[in-house]
C-alpha cells in the first residue's frame, strides 16, 4: 500500500526493514482510542473552520462506522498490510469516503498522535486495573469479616511471633492494594495534559483549539511544551512502576498461600479450580496459580527496566526508539491484570482450617510475650522478665510442652510471682483482645478497621468523574 511518507523516497522498504520497523502487529489495540482520537481531532478541525462541515461530517461517519465494523467483526485488521494502526485507520477511511479523508491528518503528526493514543489507552487501563483491585479488595474483606475469632500465629522472620487473627492477617494485605489503587489514582490526575496539537515537536501553523481537544478528551488541559508532549513517557514509566509494586504485592500473598497450603502448614486447602495435579504423583494437589502469580513477578520488573533503559539516552524529541515502549507496556498491563483476576478467585475460593491455625498458635510460644508482661505488671523489670519467659520457653521446648500446659507449681518454680490468674493472662484469646490500640488485632480494633475498609470502597472509582475515552 502507499506509506503516509512515501513521497520523499525513491526505493521500495526493504522487507527485513519493514518487519522490524513496523508496529502494528502489537500497536492494533489502540484502534479504539486512536479513531476516538482522530474523531475528536476532526471535529476540532471543523470547528475551527479547517474543514468544512461537509468535511468534518464525511470523516466522522467514516471513522465511526470503521470502529463499528471492527468491534462487530466485519473489518479486520491484517498485520504486515500496514505499518501502523494510524496507517490502517487512515488507509481505510480514504478508500471509503475519498480526498476528505486524507484532510484527517491536518494539523497532526504521528508523533502527537500516538503520545496521545497511548495517554488514552493507559488511562483506560488504569480504570479497569483500578476495578480489578477494588473487587480484590471486596473478597479481602470479607475474608476479614468473616474471620475476626481465627486464630493464628503472627510470624517475624517466619518465626512464630504473637497471636493474631485471620482477619488481622488479611487487613494487612488489604493496606497493600489499597495503596496499589492510591497510586493509580494519583498519576491519573496526573495524566491531565492533552499531547494532541504538539504536531511532531514544534506545534502547528494551522489555528488549532488544543483547550477543545483536550476538553473533549477528558483532559484538564493541553501540554504545555509541544517537545515535552510528543516525548514524554514519565507516566508510561510510572504506571509500570505502579505495576511492579502490584506485583510484588501479589507475589508476597502468593508465598504465604503457597507456605499455608503445604503439608507443614495447612492452614488453608485450595479449591479444586485453582489447582492442578502430579502427571505422576497421585497424591499432589500443587498451588500452580500461585506459584505462577510469584513467577511473573520477575517479568513485570523486568518490562519496567526495559522502558528505563530505553529512555535513558533518548534526546528530546521524538525517537524510534520510543515505539519500544508499547510491547513492554502491553506485557505488564496483561500479566499484572490477569494476575489479580486469578488471584482473587483463588483467594475467594479457598477453605482455611481455623483449628489447625489456632493449634499452631498455641503451640508456638506466641503468648511469650504476654507472660513476659505479667511478670511486668507485678513489677518485674521487662528485661528481667524477658530473660525469665526465655528459660521457661527453653524448659518447655526440652520437655514438649506449651506454656499453657504448665501447671501453677512449674510456673512459681521460675519466678513466685505467678499466680493463677497467669492462665488468663496467657490465654489466646485474651492475649489478642487485650490489643485495642488502632491496627492491632483485637475485635474491637478489627471492628474499627473493617468499618474503614468498607467506607473507602464505597468511594467512587478513578476517573468516572471524567468523560475520557
Amino acid at each position: 500500500m502507499e506509506k503516509l511518507w512515501g513521497g520523499r523516497f525513491t526505493k521500495e522498504t526493504d522487507s527485513l526493514v519493514k518487519e522490524f520497523n513496523d508496529s502494528l502487529p502489537f500497536d492494533k489495540r489502540l484502534y479504539q482510542v486512536d479513531i476516538k482520537g482522530s474523531m475528536v481531532h476532526a471535529a476540532m478541525l471543523g470547528k475551527q473552520g479547517i474543514l468544512t462541515d461537509q468535511e468534518m461530517k464525511e470523516i466522522l461517519d467514516g471513522l465511526g462506522a470503521i470502529l463499528a465494523d471492527l468491534e462487530a467483526g466485519r473489518l479486520t485488521i491484517e498485520d504486515g498490510s500496514y505499518e501502523d494502526i494510524h496507517s490502517f485507520v487512515e488507509a481505510k477511511l480514504i478508500e471509503r469516503i475519498g480526498d476528505s479523508g486524507k484532510k484527517l491528518h491536518t494539523g497532526r503528526s504521528r508523533n502527537d498522535q500516538v503520545a496521545l493514543d497511548m495517554k488514552l489507552y493507559i488511562r483506560s487501563e488504569i480504570r479497569e486495573m483500578d476495578g480489578c483491585l477494588k473487587h480484590f479488595l471486596g473478597t479481602i474483606l470479607r475474608v476479614m469479616e468473616e474471620n475476626l475469632d481465627t486464630f493464628m500465629p503472627g510470624f517475624t522472620h517466619l518465626q512464630k511471633a504473637q497471636p493474631v487473627t485471620l482477619a488481622h492477617h488479611f487487613g494487612a494485605y488489604f493496606e497493600m492494594f489499597r495503596r496499589d489503587r492510591e497510586h493509580l489514582s494519583s498519576l491519573y490526575e496526573r495524566m491531565d495534559t492533552c499531547p494532541l496539537g504538539s504536531g511532531a515537536l514544534a506545534g502547528t501553523t494551522y489555528p488549532l483549539d488544543r483547550a477543545f481537544t483536550a476538553r473533549e478528551l477528558g483532559f484538564i488541559h493541553p501540554c504545555r511544551n509541544s517537545m515535552d508532549g510528543v516525548s514524554d513517557r514519565d507516566y508510561l514509566i510510572e504506571f509500570l512502576s505502579a505495576l511492579a509494586v502490584c506485583q510484588m504485592h501479589l507475589s508476597r500473598f502468593a508465598e504465604e498461600v503457597i507456605l499455608w497450603n503445604s503439608d507443614e502448614y495447612r492452614f488453608v486447602e485450595l479449591d479444586d479450580a485453582y489447582s492442578t495435579g502430579s502427571s505422576i504423583m497421585p497424591q499432589k494437589k500443587n498451588p500452580d496459580i500461585a506459584e505462577l502469580v510469584r513467577g511473573k513477578t520477575g517479568r513485570v520488573y523486568g518490562d519496567l527496566f526495559a522502558l528505563l533503559t530505553m529512555m535513558k539516552g533518548i534526546p528530546l524529541a521524538y525517537d524510534k526508539d520510543m515505539q519500544e515502549d508499547k510491547e513492554a507496556a502491553f506485557d505488564a498491563i496483561d500479566t499484572v491484570l490477569g494476575d489479580i483476576r486469578l488471584f482473587d478467585g483463588c483467594v475467594a475460593t479457598m477453605r482455611f482450617r481455623k483449628d489447625v491455625m489456632e493449634r499452631s498458635a498455641k503451640r508456638g510460644f506466641t503468648n511469650a510475650t504476654d507472660a513476659a508482661d505479667y511478670l511486668v505488671g507485678k513489677g518485674v523489670p521487662f528485661r528481667d522478665a524477658h530473660g525469665i519467659i526465655g528459660r521457661m520457653v527453653l524448659d518447655c521446648i526440652e520437655k514438649g510442652k506449651a506454656l499453657d500446659d504448665l501447671t501453677l507449681e512449674e510456673f512459681q518454680a521460675f519466678s513466685p510471682l505467678f499466680d493463677s490468674d497467669i492462665y488468663e493472662a496467657i490465654d489466646l484469646q485474651a492475649c489478642v483482645e487485650k490489643r485495642l490500640t488502632d491496627g492491632a488485632p483485637s475485635r474491637l480494633s478489627m471492628e474499627k478497621e473493617i468499618q474503614d475498609c468498607r467506607a473507602y470502597l464505597a468511594l467512587p472509582d478513578i476517573g468516572r468523574d471524567l468523560t475520557g475515552v
